[in-house]
């Protein structure tokens, strides 16, 4: 007899990328930025740690939020960080789905919305995506009967980005919108905040719209854990009752400010990117494979002849780590019946350097 709910004994845990400790490797498979964060943090962690550490940390992040507020033109009561993008993922889900009720996220895409979903023993039903990762007629119609919808915006793994008007169709009848912009700063538009804004949706859809974001990827610090939600206050205010007491610690607040502040330093790096990851498009296309237009800071590459699992092998063991991902049962209704699980390649996009090793490697593979 199992000690655990038995929503956890349902579910399969989410399973991260592979973090190799040893050295030498070309890391191309978790969506790290390639560059260092801005001077700034290092310099803000080495003055908060000879601080405050014995005290508690500002359990409201009064700093963070009024450093983050303006960028997205909104006051800082419509902020809410948290300890990475998933704690405020969790939190949307303990705040507004009861055990039962349904939340909807599209497929393939980011699979911890569905492990997030069981662990609350709500229901979990995909918005299924056409092949060419649009939405296909029902998921429109499915997403206005959620009580909770998530959808990254661009989407992993294909880096697309769904126009607003395809977002505000999504948005459900009585329940919340969830638009994660992970890769939001990659695009050439950075964020979709004038849509909580009122701009161009009705103030009762934008009461139900919450935008999350991240500092793992456009400000280098993955390992640092920090992100932050974006909401009207009546939103923030009821989730703020469901975090943690003191979420963000102090090392992290110090050094999230600090980057928020640098736009400059992030700014270019982000240039330095969409530069590199142009050419790493191009080259995989010259080697036959089909390549999703990336809004992101990695590619999603399918080759039409050649296995990606093989790929995947021949480039580990040449210590060049990509992430190969299978997807059962993708694209609906609109999937060959004979197809079976849709796999690809998708690829971080790395230094010119690392990129550079990658194709050459790929040259000989694919030879």
């Amino acid at each position: 007899m199992s000690l655990f709910r038995e929503a956890i004994d349902r579910i399969e845990g989410y399973v991260p990328g592979e973090q190799p400790q040893d050295s030498g490797w070309v890391k191309l498979n978790t969506n790290e930025n390639p560059y260092p964060p801005s001077p700034r943090v290092v310099d803000a962690i080495k003055r908060a740690a000879e601080g405050r550490l014995n005290l508690y940390p500002d359990p409201l992040s009064k700093r963070f939020r009024e450093v983050a507020a303006p960028l997205f033109g909104v006051d800082p009561d419509w902020i809410l960080p948290a300890n990475g993008s998933d704690e405020n993922l969790t939190i949307l889900v303990r705040s507004f789905a009861d055990p039962g009720q349904t939340i909807r996220s599209p497929y393939p895409s980011y699979i911890l919305y569905e492990t997030l979903a069981g662990i609350q023993d709500a229901r979990h039903e995909r918005l299924s995506l056409e092949p060419d990762w649009s939405f296909s007629e029902s998921a429109f119609s499915q997403a206005a009967e959620s009580r909770l919808v998530f959808v990254p915006n661009p989407n992993s793994p294909s880096g697309n980005r769904w126009s607003d008007e395809t977002i505000l169709k999504l948005i459900p009848e009585n329940g919340i919108f969830v638009l994660d912009e992970a890769y939001g700063d990659f695009c050439e538009s950075p964020h979709h905040a004038e849509l909580i804004r009122n701009t161009n949706s009705t103030r009762e859809s934008a009461g139900r719209i919450v935008i999350t974001r991240t500092l793992s990827k456009s400000y280098s610090l993955a390992g640092l854990r920090f992100g932050f939600a974006i909401a009207r206050p009546e939103l923030i205010a009821g989730m703020r009752k469901v975090k943690d007491s003191y979420n963000c610690n102090t090392l992290g607040l110090a050094a999230a400010t600090a980057a928020l502040e640098d736009q400059e330093w992030m700014q270019a790096n982000v240039k330095k990117v969409q530069a590199t990851r142009k050419r790493l498009s191009e080259a995989l296309v010259k080697f036959g494979f089909d390549v999703v237009p990336s809004e992101t800071n990695f590619v999603w590459a399918t080759h039409p002849s050649r296995s990606h699992a093989e790929i995947f092998e021949s480039l580990k063991a040449r210590k060049i780590l990509l992430r190969f991902m299978k997807f059962p049962n993708a694209f609906g209704e609109s999937a060959d019946e004979t197809a079976g699980t849709f796999d690809g390649l998708r690829i971080t996009v790395g230094t010119d350097a690392e990129i550079d090793r990658l194709i050459s490697e790929l040259e000989t593979i694919l030879a």
